[in-house]
């Protein structure tokens, strides 16, 4: 290879490295096996916890229940 050959070859890699870091991620970060089931216990809990009634649910329950 001659002299300006090497040049551009290097110049295009370089160019190149600059416009992969510079492109939008394809992949999400990595979670590893046990965050993945942390977030589903957590996320079941919430679910489990929204589907209770709360406090102020069943007490407007039973007024409506006392009411003739």
């Amino acid at each position: 290879m001659n002299r300006r050959k090497k040049i551009k070859q290097l110049l295009e890699a370089h160019a190149k490295k600059a416009n992969a870091k510079l492109a939008p991620k394809k992949k999400s970060t990595y979670i590893s096996k046990a965050d993945r089931l942390k977030l589903a216990t957590e996320a079941s809990q919430d679910s489990t916890v929204a589907s209770e009634p709360t406090g102020s649910d069943v007490i407007a329950e039973t007024k409506d229940a006392l009411q003739p």
